[in-house]
C-alpha cells in the first residue's frame, strides 16, 4: 500500500516537473518573440529606405513631369503570346525596349554611319556631336516620360546616346536630310558638309529611295509599324531642326517629309488609307503618326427606318455567311481619293433600307497583320487616341473567321489576299484580336455599334431570312426559277378563279 502511494506521489511530482518545464518554455518563446519585434521594425525601415531611394531616382529621371500621351509601352503578354514575331524588330531596333532584348538587330555601325551622314549634311555653322547631345540632354526627362518604363538601369549617357543614334538612323532613311545642302568645304567638325551623298553613295544606300527594295521594306516595317520600337517624335524633329538651324526656309519641314514617305511606301501603296491630314497636335511617335491617318468615320448607317434604342445591346456579331444567308448584301468599295471611294479601310457603312453592307477593300499580305496588331496595341495602351482600329479589327475578325467566309468576301471583292489559301486568311482573322480588351456595347469606343445593332435586327428578321433562303436556293438554276414563277402564277390564277366563283355564287344565288 505504501509502495503504491509512493509511486503515485512520484508520478505526480514528474507531472509537476513537466508542467513547469512547459511553462518556462512557453515563457521563453513569448520573450523571444517580443525580443524579435524590434528586428522587424528595422527590416521595415530598411525596406522603406530602399523604396525612398528608388522613388528619388524615379522623380529625378522624370524631372517631375507627368507621362506623355501616347506613351510607348510593352505589349501585354496575353496578346504578345499569340504571335510574338509581330511585335519584335527583325532588321533594326529603335528605342530602349529592344536594345538588350534584340541585340542582334541593334545595327550600331549603321547608326554610326547615319550620325556621320547627318553631321555631313548639316548647314553652317558646323554642328558637333557635343552640340547634339547637349540639346538632347535638356529634354532627357521629357523623353523618358514618353515611355511606360523609366529604364532606371540606363544611365543618362546611355539614354542620350541611344536617342541620338536612333534619331539619326531614322532621319537618314526617311528625313531626306542627305544632300539637302550644297557641297561645301570641310568644316571645323571634320566633316564635309552636304557632301556625304556624293562621297558615300556607293558605300551606303540608307535612304527610302534605295535600290535594295527588300531592305527598304524591312526598315519601314521596323521603324513605322512596331509599337515598342519607337522613340519620341519630338526628338526626331529636334535633331532635324538642329541640323538645318543655319539653313534657309527652303528646307522642307520634317513633318511633310515623313508624311510623304509614309503615304508613298505604306498607306497609299497598301491602300489602307488615302486621307490627307494636318495633325492638330504633334504625334507622339511614328506609329502614332500612322494611326492619325486612320480617321474615325462620322457615320456608318444610312436609311435607318427603325433606329435601335440606345440601350439595345449589340449582341453576337455574325459571320459573313450568316449575314449573307439572312439577306444582307455584301459589297466592296475601293479605297481612293474619289467621291465614290472610301477614305480608308475603316469606312464600313450599311444601307439598312436595301440591306447592303459596304466594306472597303482590304489587301492582305504578310505585313497586314503586323501593322493592324500594333495599331491595336497602341490603342490598348493609350485609350485617349481612340479605339476605332480595334473596333474595325474585332468586326472583321468576326466576319471572316472561317474559310467559307473568306471565300465569300473574296468573291464579293471585300478581301484581296496574297496568302496561300482562304483557310490561312481565316486563321489570321481569328487570332487578330485574341487578348484584346474591347466592349462592343460602349458607344464611345465602338464606332460600329449602331451599324451592328441594325445588322442584328436584319439577321433576326424572319421574313427577310425566308425570302433570302428561297432566293439563294433557287436563283442558281434558272429553270427552277421559271418553274417557281409558273407555279406561282398558276396558284394565283386558281385562287382568283375560286374567289370569283364564290363571289358570283354569293351575289347571284343558286339558280
Amino acid at each position: 500500500m505504501q509502495l503504491a502511494i509512493s509511486l503515485a506521489m512520484k508520478h505526480k511530482k514528474h507531472e509537476q516537473v513537466v508542467i513547469a518545464w512547459l511553462g518556462s518554455w512557453l515563457a521563453e518563446e513569448r520573450s523571444s518573440g517580443d525580443s524579435q519585434s524590434p528586428a522587424v521594425v528595422v527590416d521595415i525601415r530598411s525596406l522603406a529606405g530602399a523604396l525612398e531611394q528608388e522613388l528619388t531616382i524615379h522623380r529625378r529621371l522624370l524631372g517631375g513631369s507627368t507621362p506623355c500621351t501616347p506613351t510607348i509601352g510593352m505589349v501585354r503578354e496575353l496578346t504578345r503570346n499569340v504571335d510574338p514575331q509581330e511585335y519584335d524588330p527583325q532588321h533594326v531596333s529603335i528605342g530602349p525596349y529592344h536594345r538588350k532584348r534584340s541585340p542582334n538587330v541593334w545595327r550600331y555601325n549603321d547608326k554610326l554611319a547615319s550620325l556621320d551622314a547627318i553631321l555631313s549634311a548639316a548647314t553652317p555653322p558646323a554642328k558637333t556631336v557635343e552640340a547634339y547631345l547637349g540639346e538632347l540632354a535638356a529634354d532627357e526627362a521629357r523623353a523618358r516620360s514618353y515611355y511606360a518604363n523609366t529604364f532606371d538601369d540606363m544611365t543618362s549617357g546611355d539614354f542620350l546616346r541611344m536617342l541620338l543614334l536612333d534619331a539619326c538612323y531614322v532621319l537618314h532613311w526617311f528625313g531626306n536630310v542627305v544632300g539637302v545642302s550644297q557641297n561645301r568645304a570641310p568644316a571645323p567638325n571634320g566633316h564635309v558638309q552636304g557632301g556625304y551623298q556624293h562621297q558615300h553613295q556607293h558605300q551606303h544606300q540608307h535612304q527610302a529611295g534605295s535600290d535594295n527594295k527588300q531592305e527598304v521594306l524591312a526598315v519601314l516595317r521596323d521603324v513605322f509599324y512596331l509599337v515598342e520600337n519607337q522613340i519620341p517624335y519630338f526628338i526626331l524633329d529636334k535633331v532635324h531642326k538642329l541640323t538645318f538651324s543655319g539653313g534657309t526656309s527652303s528646307v522642307v519641314p520634317l513633318s511633310d517629309t515623313i508624311a510623304e514617305n509614309l503615304s508613298k511606301y505604306i498607306l497609299q501603296k497598301q491602300q489602307y488609307t488615302m486621307a490627307r491630314i494636318t495633325p492638330r497636335a504633334e504625334p507622339g511617335n511614328l506609329l502614332h503618326l500612322v494611326h492619325m491617318h486612320f480617321l474615325k468615320p462620322t457615320s456608318t448607317v444610312s436609311s435607318v427606318t427603325s433606329s435601335p434604342t440606345g440601350q439595345q445591346p449589340v449582341g453576337r456579331w455574325r459571320t459573313a455567311m450568316d449575314y449573307y444567308i439572312s439577306g444582307v448584301n455584301l459589297k466592296s468599295r475601293p479605297v481612293g481619293a474619289g467621291s465614290t471611294e472610301a477614305r480608308c479601310i475603316l469606312d464600313v457603312t450599311l444601307d439598312s433600307g436595301s440591306g447592303t453592307l459596304v466594306v472597303p477593300r482590304l489587301r492582305i499580305d504578310a505585313e497586314t497583320g503586323r501593322i493592324l496588331r500594333n495599331l491595336v496595341a497602341l490603342e490598348q495602351h493609350n485609350p485617349g487616341v481612340g479605339s476605332h482600329v480595334t473596333a474595325y479589327c474585332v468586326f472583321m475578325s468576326q466576319m471572316a473567321c472561317t474559310a467559307s467566309d473568306v471565300d465569300l468576301l473574296s468573291r464579293t471583292g471585300v478581301i484581296v489576299h496574297l496568302l496561300a489559301n482562304d483557310g490561312e486568311v481565316a486563321a489570321f482573322f481569328s487570332d487578330l484580336c485574341k487578348g484584346v480588351l474591347f466592349d462592343p456595347d460602349d458607344a464611345d469606343h465602338n464606332y460600329l455599334r449602331a451599324m451592328c445593332q441594325v445588322l442584328d435586327n436584319l439577321y433576326r428578321s424572319r421574313p427577310r431570312r425566308c425570302m433570302a433562303l428561297l432566293y439563294h436556293k433557287y436563283s442558281a438554276n434558272p429553270w427552277l426559277v421559271v418553274g417557281v414563277m409558273a407555279a406561282s402564277i398558276g396558284l394565283i390564277s386558281t385562287l382568283v378563279q375560286t374567289l370569283y366563283t364564290a363571289l358570283s355564287y354569293y351575289y347571284q344565288g343558286p339558280q
